[in-house]
């Protein structure tokens, strides 16, 4: 039987196939030296487990199997890099939070300070009330 194997960039393959092959020999066959970098989804559901059938899988010929190939190598990879070697840098939205509202009080106190006439008593009173809690707050947070 023949199945078609779908790339993320629309590109296709054919793979012909018997019922009893599985997963892992797709994988070993047509991703020769990739095994642990490709994934392969029909239907949705991500086959994982490299021993399951085609058959038990309910594939049928002409069906499509959609191929990841992963340009790192997975955790369970032999030769790979461990979790150790590798540099993760996470962006924590949250931490850029302070700078940004440090940065609007002074655009906001420039603005007091060089257009005084734009500034009402309310206004102004409001900008130094939020500038004082601003500042409890993080000094709060930051003191440690």
């Amino acid at each position: 039987m023949v199945v078609r194997l779908k790339f993320l960039n629309d590109t296709e393959r054919t793979a012909q196939v018997q019922p009893q092959d599985t997963i892992g020999y797709i994988k070993r066959t047509y991703f020769a030296g990739q095994e642990q970098q490709v994934r392969l989804i029909y239907q949705g559901q991500l086959l994982q487990d490299d021993a399951r059938t085609l058959a038990s899988l309910n594939l049928v010929h002409n069906c499509v199997l959609h191929c990841h190939i992963s340009q790192h190598m997975s955790r369970g990879a032999a030769g790979g890099p461990r979790a150790t070697d590798q540099v993760q840098v996470a962006l924590n939205v949250g931490s850029l939070m302070v700078p940004l509202l440090v940065l609007m009080l002074s655009v906001l106190w420039y603005c007091q300070i060089q257009y005084r006439q734009f500034f009402t008593a309310p206004a102004t009173a409001s900008l130094v009330g939020i500038t004082i809690f601003f500042s409890l707050v993080a000094f709060g947070v930051y003191r440690r």
